[in-house]
Order: C-alpha cells, then sequence, then structure tokens
C-alpha cells in the first residue's frame, strides 16, 4: 500500500453524528406529517453527517467515467470487440454518450479518465490520462495484473478526485467504460461475497443462456488458478479486477477523505465499492447506490454492502447513467430539508398533541 493510499484512507471519519441530529430534529419539524418524505429524508440526514452540516443543493457536481480493456476478452466473454472500448471513449468526448446527456440534464461535469484502454489517445484537453498499462492480462492464464498495479490504479483514483475537488466538487457519482468489465466483476463479487459465480454472473451485454455458462465457466476458472484471498481486497483486485475498478476504488476512498458523497452506479462501481469498503470499512457511510442494475450480481453485492439502491430502473449500461439520476435524487432530498418550512415558520398547526 502507498502512502498517499495510506493517508486517503487515514482520513475517512465516521459521519458526524451531531449534523445528522439537527437535521433529523429539522425534518420532524417541517411542514409535513414526520417521515412522510420516506427515505428523502434519511438521505438527507445522511448527507449532513457527510458534509458536517445542511446543506441547501450541489453546486459543483461530477461523473468520473473511467475507462480500460480487459484481456479476458480474448476468452469469448463478450459480444462487443475490444476496441469499442476506446471507441466508446471517442464518444464521451464528443458529447454523444448517455452519459454525457444525463449529466448535461442534471449539470454535472463528465471526467472521462484513460486508466489502461488499448491503443491509448493522443493528449486531449478531456482526457485525464492515468494509464497503468494497454489493458488488464488474460485472468485465466494468471494475474489480471501486478499487485503494484493495482494500487497505482488506486492511487490514480485517488489523485482524479483531488484534483476535480481542487476545481471544486461537492458530489461525486462513478461511471466506467471497458469491454469485459462485468466478467471481472463477477470474479471480485464471488471472491469477496463468497457468492457461488453462477449467482453473481449476469448476461452483460445480452448474451444468451448458452454464452453465460461459458462466462461463468471462465469466471471458475480464473479464481481455481489465482485463489485470490478475500481478506486482501488489494489481492482480488490484481487478481481478477481491472484497471478501471482500481482507479473507482480510488476515486471513493479519496471523496470520503475529503467528506464528498459518493453516488456509485451499478455492477462495475459495485464491484470497486466492494474492494474500497474492504480497505475502508467506514467508507460505507459516504456511500449511495443509485439504482439496481439488471446484472443479477449485483443485488447480491449490494445487499452485502448493506446499501439500499434508490431506483430500479432495469439499467445496465454503465458509464455513470444511474449514477446521474441518483444524484438527481440525491439533490432533492437535501433541497426538501433546507428550503421547506417548519411548522413555526409558515403558521401551520401541528397535529394535536405535538409540541
Amino acid at each position: 500500500m502507498s502512502n498517499a493510499l495510506s493517508q486517503a484512507l487515514k482520513q475517512i471519519k465516521p459521519l458526524d453524528r451531531e449534523a445528522m441530529q439537527r437535521a433529523r430534529v429539522r425534518q420532524d419539524e417541517l411542514t409535513k406529517p414526520q417521515g412522510s418524505l420516506g427515505r428523502l429524508e434519511d438521505l438527507s440526514i445522511k448527507i449532513a453527517g457527510i458534509k458536517g452540516k445542511t446543506v441547501r443543493g450541489f453546486e459543483h457536481k461530477a461523473i468520473v467515467t473511467m475507462a480500460a480493456d480487459h484481456g479476458v476478452v480474448t476468452e469469448g466473454v463478450t459480444l462487443y470487440p475490444q476496441g469499442v472500448t476506446r471507441q466508446m471513449v471517442f464518444n464521451f468526448l464528443s458529447g454523444g454518450a448517455g452519459i454525457n446527456v444525463l449529466a448535461r440534464f442534471i449539470g454535472a461535469r463528465v471526467v472521462v479518465v484513460d486508466m489502461g484502454v488499448i491503443g491509448g489517445f493522443e493528449p486531449h484537453p478531456d482526457i485525464v490520462c492515468k494509464m497503468i498499462d494497454f489493458g488488464t492480462k488474460d485472468m485465466t492464464k494468471g494475474s489480471a495484473m501486478t499487485r503494484q498495479q493495482a494500487v497505482d490504479a488506486i492511487d490514480a483514483g485517488v489523485e482524479v478526485v483531488e484534483a476535480e475537488i481542487a476545481k471544486g466538487l461537492d458530489i461525486v457519482g462513478t461511471g466506467d467504460m471497458g469491454i469485459g468489465n462485468t466478467t471481472a466483476s463477477s470474479a471480485i463479487c464471488a471472491a469477496i461475497t463468497g457468492e457461488a459465480v453462477e449467482k453473481v454472473t449476469g448476461r452483460g451485454e445480452g448474451l444468451d443462456d448458452k454464452q453465460v455458462a461459458h462466462k461463468v465457466e471462465v469466471i471458475q476458472k480464473a479464481l481455481k488458478l489465482n485463489k485470490p484471498d478475500p481478506r486482501d481486497p488489494i489481492d482480488v483486485l490484481s487478481k481478477v479486477g481491472g484497471f478501471e475498478i482500481g482507479g473507482l476504488v480510488g476515486v471513493m476512498i479519496g471523496a470520503a477523505a475529503r467528506q464528498i458523497p459518493v453516488v456509485i452506479d451499478g455492477f462495475i462501481s459495485g464491484a470497486a465499492a466492494l474492494i474500497a469498503t474492504e480497505l475502508a470499512p467506514g467508507l460505507k457511510d459516504y456511500l449511495i447506490a443509485a439504482h439496481l442494475s439488471a446484472e443479477s450480481g449485483h443485488r447480491v453485492l449490494l445487499e452485502y454492502l448493506g446499501l439500499t439502491p434508490l431506483l430500479d430502473l432495469e439499467m445496465r449500461l454503465g458509464e455513470g447513467t444511474g449514477a446521474a439520476l441518483g444524484i438527481t435524487i440525491v439533490e432533492a432530498a437535501v433541497k426538501t430539508l433546507a428550503e421547506m418550512a417548519t411548522f413555526a415558520e409558515a403558521g401551520v398547526s401541528q397535529k394535536e398533541g405535538s409540541g
């Protein structure tokens, strides 16, 4: 573990209980029956605990979308050619991808990070280059990456979010792009949760039953060969993970170290959250699950993490699209807490018998 990572982990503090209590008291004084805004109330209280105060909204929003290739693609686990990863990065840069549309809708910037895309890119003002290598190795033939590369990927994620904080950052969403990364995520999920590979492996971009069965066999082979240690999350990342997954681990850790809420997207971000929370259990309090992905393993890992998704729209695109929608819900929650009038302010009578 690097010094930078060790320092970031030490900076993750418990939520501010006094701020949460103040938010809870105000929620109970607002012009509504107590608890009538349901989980929006809980969200607003959680954000107060993260920020140490009640906030009125989020001026600076960002979706960090990390891209990398996966060597396991050579095993036939995906319908799309590997070159699509690079092609989609160009689509992000031109503003034509799903995440660009939804980020514009919510007023967030998209931070595109090259963590290890085969072919690389010419210097571009809208690409953050944190290239670890030109894609991972085939995990059915050995470790996906070295342990040092795994640490470097996490460090890169911390650096990315720190650079965004310097520009102004109130809330961050996580996103991904990488052909083959549902295979890596299923392997991580199985290794850390202990669930059967069949239970945590889905259809990815639309595999049929026979193709899913092959994908399961590939993951089982990788796990049997590499024997990732669930007690050592960096070992799991290095043996069956991906560079973009490691980078997202760093984004989560770096954001939590600076008291910034993290809205995680779907299955790939969830796999990163498994690694991140094993490194820093207190990090879980800073995570908000945007949605329940259609990938079967996502429900398993969210239950393992103890996170309840805000939305269930049967999405499985990735890129940070679910996170963008999740941020709108979080912002609605904090605005209701900050901007609704209390009974006293509005001159509205409370229910009989209340204070």
